[in-house]
């Protein structure tokens, strides 16, 4: 069976920036086929992958958030934990789990830096919708031949 929902998780730190690309990725796949899931950080995105690629409901998942140096926690180890996490998901469960996962070497809350890093976002956010849409051709070309 073809699927042609998405589902998008999306961490709620940096929210102004994070659901940029949401826009970016709607830019691709029409809205009425995506699924908007918000989750409070980037930690608790890849149990959710995993259930929503378990699920069945979906071609694809993508899963955004911005992970940046609070000066608390080193946050290198929270975006590899992260990515290797959506990794997994998508490995376990065979179905597409896309990263748009950003770790900025220097990050800082200004204007200039936040107008970056929203406009980056979009276009991450479309970069992982045409990665869906090729993904799904692709196995779908596997699947018929």
């Amino acid at each position: 069976m073809t699927h042609t929902r998405y589902a998008f998780i999306k961490a709620g730190w940096h929210a102004d920036i994070v659901d940029r690309s949401l826009d970016g990725f709607l830019e691709l796949i029409p809205r009425e086929q995506v699924d908007v899931f918000d989750v409070p950080g980037a930690f608790e995105m890849p149990l959710l992958a995993r259930d929503l690629a378990a699920s069945g409901r979906y071609a694809a998942v993508a899963a955004a958030a911005f992970v940046v140096d609070g000066g608390i926690y080193r946050h290198d180890f929270v975006a590899q934990a992260v990515v290797d996490g959506l990794m997994r998901a998508g490995m376990d469960t065979g179905v597409p789990v896309l990263s748009v996962s950003l770790t900025p070497h220097n990050y800082q809350e200004t204007e200039h830096h936040t107008q970056i890093f929203r406009s980056h976002f979009v276009k991450k956010g479309r970069e992982a919708a045409q990665a869906a849409l090729v993904i799904g051709k692709t196995r779908a070309m596997l699947a018929a031949a």
